[in-house]
């Protein structure tokens, strides 16, 4: 019988359905087996889904698709990760456009305390592999996972130099697992593999076609706590990085350049429209997330301020998932609690002035002990 992975798999091979629809059909049906179980009068009446796309959900052939998608994973050792499963990066959930399915492959820790997105130009300067390492060697003892996209250029020095100083790095890939690009960096990958991992959307045998991308630079933006834009052109997927970033507000920063450099353009465009904070030194980055302090360890003290009589139930809820965590970031905080994030953020601002609830750098909450 098919597994629940491989109806997951089989979910993502249907054409016409992404990962909003495969949220929707999930939410109506329950699970991605019984989507398929799912007679089709009841898959028409899911929001979103018309009579096409549910026929073509109940087509034969999908699931010996997928089948052949988990022989191709088994071959190279990676997994699959679906959006419900506790591996799934918690930091992509909250985000409405996070890929329902996940392929990864390797040793990291998807849901590490801290991570730092670096990108940039391909064509990176002697001066932008020098600030790319670093940064790295910066954050080396504050155990940072290094999130970066495998290409030529500021990418690839972020993952040579993170295994150079044995941090974990991620490779953010916009092909199949089994495709590496640029092929030049196969060696790279593969020793990526014992101390990060490699991880995409595509499935096994995907080319790295133009229009994939943007779609990974979203990952590697959602992935990151902070995203460091070392050298970039006024136009590029360094940039699209960027303004995914700020779109799920996390920190960006930007390393500033001279006026007549190609590769400073972007940066320097960045800082100019206050899309990114001037980087001028790693002490910007520790000081701005607050590492120095050491904000992502759990508080040792457990008692919460007296509480008010008159709290609302949503202010009661917001406050038990904080105490479930040292911290959360603000997108997770109304994922987990279904609060629009409006309401969510006049909710967090009135338990900030009562004393119970503290913002941290980054979009983040924790709960104030006392």
């Amino acid at each position: 019988m098919p597994t629940d992975t491989q109806h997951q798999i089989a979910l993502t091979l249907v054409p016409g359905v992404g990962s909003i629809l495969i949220r929707q059909l999930i939410s109506y049906c329950g699970s991605a087996t019984d989507v398929f179980r799912s007679p089709l009068a009841r898959l028409m009446k899911v929001p979103g889904i018309g009579e096409v796309t549910a026929r073509a959900v109940l087509k034969p052939g999908v699931l010996s698709d997928a089948e052949q998608v988990m022989t191709r994973l088994a071959k190279l050792g990676a997994a699959a990760l679906f959006y419900t499963d506790k591996a799934y990066p918690d930091r992509l959930k909250p985000l409405y456009d996070a890929p329902a399915l996940l392929y990864f492959q390797g040793a990291a820790n998807l849901n590490a305390s801290r991570t730092l997105g670096l990108v940039g130009t391909r064509q990176a300067t002697e001066y932008g592999r020098r600030i790319t390492q670093e940064i790295i060697e910066a954050v080396v003892p504050y155990h940072v996972s290094i999130i970066s996209g495998l290409a030529y250029g500021i990418d690839i020095s972020a993952h040579r130099s993170s295994l150079a100083n044995s941090l974990p790095t991620i490779g953010v890939m916009a092909s199949g697992l089994d495709i590496i690009y640029p092929n030049v960096h196969q060696k790279t990958a593969t020793d990526m593999l014992g101390q990060g991992g490699l991880l995409t959307e595509s499935k096994p045998g995907t080319k790295p076609d133009a229009h994939l991308f943007p779609a990974r630079n979203r990952i590697i933006a959602g992935l990151s706590d902070v995203v460091i834009v070392v050298e970039a052109a006024a136009k590029g997927g360094a940039l699209i990085t960027a303004e995914y970033a700020n779109n799920y507000h996390r920190e960006v920063f930007a390393v500033p350049g001279q006026l007549n450099q190609a590769f400073s353009a972007g940066c320097n465009k960045l800082i100019r429209e206050n899309k990114a904070q001037i980087y001028t030194s790693p002490n910007d980055i520790i000081e701005s997330l607050q590492w120095d302090t050491g904000s992502s360890q759990a508080s040792p003290k457990n008692t919460l301020p007296a509480l008010p009589v008159n709290m609302t139930d949503e202010e009661s809820q917001v406050l038990a998932l904080l105490r479930q965590s040292a911290e959360l970031h603000i997108d997770e905080l109304s994922w987990k609690s279904q609060i629009p994030m409006g309401r969510l953020a006049s909710l967090l601002l009135t338990l900030e002035f009562q004393g119970f609830v503290r913002s941290l750098p980054g979009k983040k909450y924790a709960v104030v002990y006392v």
